[in-house]
């Protein structure tokens, strides 16, 4: 199958890159040409465990290509995903602008029957705005698909190329039987592909994302009153999540989730519904809780130290979450942003996202990027855990406390044991957890 990627970004690459390793020719379309550019010498814009070398393998291969020509791509391709981005606009609806513009840029440089699938996260009512632009720049015969990605950061090279499912929302049997034959080589154990209605399709991801930050919050606001009831929370978890209708997944609290999805998915969402005078009150609250979440970490560093002013605070993860470089809405930026108006001097370090990082905050006095956990210990009156990469798991503790000049240590991801900690001789807090 020849099929067009429009959108270079961490959906459209990633996609591209599987869908070429299994065999079908891609090309990867971007209208940054210096994007299109550092990609045909193998520079890879993001982070993502696996992808570098997916990508140069299938270029080797001659399987993946990359271009920001739309008539090069269209007219050498017969199925285009629209895999560009849907910020939120000023109301927390989805920006659709980039969507449409790749719609009608497609259906100007069409030659003959397109299949357009919308890729991108978008709200009900996409796949049919996308169909009226085509309509109005072609006369050609096309097809508009929903197939809405479920990929997480950090594991998404496993999630396209082993799905748990892949939801196809299709009117028309042709563009249905090109689907499959497009993801037939990632069903060759068995078949995870769900055919529905183009709606219902666009509904899916929203509500996956939205039932999945649900259950965050809840654990999150749970974990607030574990801390004054004294109980603690990682032992409701594990109560709570043998129950097979709850499970385990999604039951860790911490300081409130970040990222590109999440936060833009549940307003999106609730701009849906507002605009058709639905309430959404529990989607209201997800939102509230995950809002205050970020807020509990500075609370108590604090309160710990009753004013943090001249004090060096280490920060171990920027990243929102591990085995990524994203650091969109990611708790650290709110705990720094918290420390730094208090006053206190900073020491931060992440595996991967110290440069994003560097150009969100810009040049800061009282913050210094550091080279490693250890590095970043140097000094400090307190250590904050804000992301759990796996590097962080099994540490020298003696080594860190012979760096540190205090003894508090704040997990924000319940990394550790509560009591080993104390033993080693921190000052150890944690989410949901009594002192």
């Amino acid at each position: 199958m020849k099929i067009l990627i429009v959108g270079t970004g961490y959906v459209g690459l990633v996609s591209g890159a599987c869908f070429a390793e299994m065999g079908h020719h891609v090309i990867c379309l971007d209208i940054d040409q210096k994007k299109i550019d550092r990609l045909k010498v193998g520079e890879i814009p993001i982070y993502e465990p696996g992808l570098e070398e997916l990508v140069k393998r299938s270029c080797k291969a001659g399987r993946l290509e990359f271009t920001s020509s739309y008539s090069d791509g269209v007219k050498n391709s017969n199925v285009c995903f629209i895999c560009v981005p849907t910020p939120p606009d000023e109301d927390g609806s989805a920006d659709l602008s980039y969507v449409l513009a790749a719609a009608r840029s497609i259906a100007e440089n069409m030659d003959g029957y397109q299949l357009i699938v919308d890729k991108s996260t978008v709200p009900v009512g996409t796949a049919a705005a996308v169909k009226e632009a085509i309509q109005k720049h072609t006369d050609h015969p096309f097809d508009v698909v929903s197939n809405p990605e479920f990929l997480k950061e950090g594991s998404a090279i496993s999630d396209c190329m082993k799905p748990d499912r892949v939801v196809i929302g299709c009117d028309s049997e042709k563009a249905t039987q090109l689907m499959k034959e497009i993801y037939a080589p990632f069903m060759v154990s068995h078949d995870r592909l769900i055919v529905m209605d183009v709606v219902s399709a666009e509904m899916t991801k929203y509500a996956a994302n939205a039932m999945l930050a649900t259950r965050i919050s809840f654990m999150n606001e749970l974990s607030r009153i574990c801390e004054k009831v004294g109980a603690n929370v990682n032992n409701v978890r594990i109560g709570i999540g043998s129950d097979a209708r709850i499970g385990y997944h999604f039951l860790y609290p911490g300081v409130g989730y970040g990222g590109s999805c999440f936060p833009k998915d549940i307003q999106a969402l609730r701009a849906t519904a507002e605009e058709l005078n639905v309430k959404t009150p529990l989607l209201d609250a997800v939102d509230e809780v995950n809002d205050t979440q970020k807020e509990i970490l500075p609370q108590k560093i604090k309160k710990y130290f009753g004013n943090v002013k001249d004090k060096q605070i280490a920060i171990w993860g920027l990243a929102f979450k591990p085995d990524t470089d994203d650091i969109r809405q990611a708790p650290a930026l709110k705990l720094i942003e918290k420390l730094q108006a208090a006053g206190a001097k900073l020491r931060l370090y992440d595996p991967v996202a110290m440069d994003n990082v560097k150009n969100h905050l810009g040049s800061c006095d009282n913050i210094q990027f550091c080279a490693s956990e250890y590095d970043c210990a140097k000094g400090a009156d307190a250590i904050a855990l804000l992301t759990e990469w796996k590097q962080f798991r099994l540490l020298d503790f003696d080594k860190v406390q012979k760096e540190m000049k205090g003894k508090a240590f704040f997990d924000g991801r319940n990394q550790y044991k509560p009591c080993e900690m104390r033993k080693k001789g921190f000052d150890y807090h944690a989410i949901g957890i009594p002192d």
